[in-house]
């Protein structure tokens, strides 16, 4: 039966989910770094110095939180608060030595890791897994929009 199928191919992203989340809590913490953290030394690293503000926008959180954060990571050596040159008012959030080498280290892993997930298939076999997942996001973003309005 199809739905049979389907389930057991849900169960099958649900334990995909799982493990990607406990290999990445795992790298984390031996880094000294949460999920929220990572999050922002992940956009740090793509938008480059930057004021808190910028980063709350990147993150979508709250700028209570964007401080919060960055205390976190100024504390443990990944980042420091400098003022910013365009506005005296803010201060930009920029990476220590210690914070742009765990950056580029968690570029490097990520790499890596989708080499070994993804490196054993063919071009034809990558190719439909990377449009069945975008199909797959698409409706589950659909699903939760719904939800989010209201709908079953």
């Amino acid at each position: 039966m199809l739905d049979d199928r389907w389930e057991t191919t849900l169960d099958r992203v649900l334990l995909l989910t799982v493990l990607l989340s406990q290999d990445m809590a795992s790298s984390l913490a031996r880094m000294g770094l949460t999920e929220a953290r990572t999050h922002l030394v992940w956009e740090l690293r793509k938008l480059g110095p930057c004021t808190q503000r910028r980063l709350a926008s990147a993150l979508r959180v709250t700028p209570r939180a964007v401080t919060a954060l960055v205390d976190g990571l100024a504390e443990t050596g990944f980042v420091t608060r400098e003022p910013c040159p365009t506005d005296r008012r803010a201060t930009l959030v920029t990476f220590t030595e210690l914070g742009r080498s765990t950056a580029q280290a968690l570029a490097d892993s990520h790499r890596e890791l989708a080499r070994r997930l993804f490196g054993g298939m063919t071009a034809g076999e990558f190719d439909g897994f990377d449009a069945g997942l975008i199909q797959v996001l698409d409706g589950l973003r659909a699903v939760l929009a719904a939800k989010a309005q209201g709908e079953s």
